[in-house]
């Protein structure tokens, strides 16, 4: 099987070997898991961890989805504070899912830790910046939240931001040192590597394009044969297609696209010298981090357009000389994008799609901690727990009105914020 095409820089950087593996005829399993990224690994690990005999489908290569083309920031929440979270699914579950997810990503650094995941993994937390003075409102009252429930967060004045950013461009800043950076391609490499060791089969380049009941088992009839199951997980998330009738109305995809720089050198080792990774406050959100090889990848939403001459590329450079002024002329070797499933109140989502059918959807572009958290939760429950054990309820499907206006809506406002910002 010829290897695709490299999807991102951390495609091709990723040091953990990439697998590629084919599926040949009809087979059985206790958990049949369409999806290689994060979720669908994470799944095939635990669940094979726990005695389960699991089988993961891919349509292309690991990782190919969001799990391979996303900023790589290990954070240890949702968009939203964790108010707002506990005032849309109440007190308890709320106040419980902001607590799981607050210890994720100790949780994903300690499967790193375990399996020797090679993923450039940096744990000096993750900074939301301030944008303007009313973003910093923002985080004033977001800090206030995290520290009422004993979370190790600090706000930091304009002048601390600067020292941990290397601009002055910023009005202060959210440090979360519970988070922190990764090459995700890599972490997807790794979960894969260790549920192939823990007794999971994978196979690539396998479509799933059918599913149907017989009796108390699940059929899933691929290009390549048909796989006979238990239990279901589609771990597909923003990359959904027509599987199951529905499910990609319930969310509104959205692009999220990435340039990197080539290698910069001490010229560049005042910009994130402790190596956070970055977000900021505006609407249309911006990414920066580093990676180990000092480049600078630089983000927002939105498609990657053009070619090196492009828009994106006018955009990546202008706001870099704007930020960063001493770099003078920057040269840049990768420019992607990858598909972000938005929710309507910015809540994912797990929907028990019938029996022994489950898929969590909806990550809202923070699928590393997400996804995990998921994948484990779901081998527990295939094996005995109650549904309790999900950090979410069970919910059936909801399509989002006008799904696809708002999505052409968010794509030419992203499209319309790289042209004004281009200067």
């Amino acid at each position: 099987m010829a290897p695709d095409k490299p999807i991102s820089l951390w495609d091709m950087s990723a040091a953990e070997h990439a697998y590629q593996n084919d599926m040949d005829g009809d087979s059985t399993c206790d958990v049949a898991i369409v999806g290689g990224g994060f979720t669908g690994l994470s799944t095939a690990l635990h669940a094979a961890n726990l005695g389960l005999d699991c089988h993961v489908l891919e349509a292309k290569h690991i990782g190919y989805g969001g799990s391979g083309r996303n900023v790589g920031l290990v954070n240890a929440g949702v968009w939203l504070p964790p108010r707002d979270v506990e005032d849309t699914l109440g007190k308890a579950t709320g106040s419980r899912l902001v607590d799981q997810l607050g210890q994720m990503p100790e949780y994903v650094f300690s499967l790193i830790e375990k399996y020797q995941i090679r993923c450039e993994a940096t744990r000096n937390g993750t900074i939301h910046a301030a944008h303007s003075a009313k973003g910093f409102q923002d985080l004033q009252t977001r800090a206030e939240q995290w520290q009422r429930i004993g979370a190790p967060v600090d706000l930091l004045d304009a002048s601390e931001t600067a020292k941990k950013t290397g601009t002055d461009k910023f009005h202060g800043g959210l440090l979360d040192r519970r988070a922190g950076t990764i090459n995700p391609m890599g972490y997807a490499r790794g979960l894969a590597r260790a549920a192939l060791a823990a007794g999971a089969r994978i196979s690539t380049g396998v479509k799933a394009t059918n599913l149907s009941r017989s009796g108390d088992r699940w059929l899933v009839r691929t290009n390549r044969g048909t796989i006979s199951a238990k239990y279901v997980v589609l771990g597909t998330n923003a990359y959904s297609d027509d599987l199951w009738p529905g499910l990609r109305q319930t969310f509104t995809n959205i692009h999220f696209f990435q340039l990197s720089t080539k290698p910069l050198g001490a010229i560049a080792d005042h910009i994130l010298p402790e190596r956070q990774g970055l977000w900021d406050t505006n609407q249309i959100m911006f990414s920066l981090r580093r990676d180990d090889f000092g480049r600078l990848i630089i983000g927002s939403m939105g498609s990657a357009i053009g070619g090196m001459n492009g828009l994106s590329h006018r955009w990546a450079k202008a706001n870099l000389k704007r930020l960063f002024p001493e770099l003078g002329q920057v040269e840049f070797d990768n420019a992607w994008h990858g598909q972000i499933a938005m929710t309507p109140d910015h809540l994912f989502r797990i929907h028990k799609l019938a029996d022994g059918l489950f898929t969590p959807i909806g990550y809202n572009g923070r699928g590393i901690t997400t996804g995990t958290m998921f994948g484990k939760a779901l081998a527990e429950l295939m094996t005995g727990a109650d549904e309790s054990v999900l950090p979410v309820p069970v919910s059936g499907m909801k399509r989002v009105s006008h799904r696809a206006l708002k999505a052409g809506f968010y794509e030419s406002a992203f499209t319309m914020n790289q042209l004004l910002k281009s200067f």
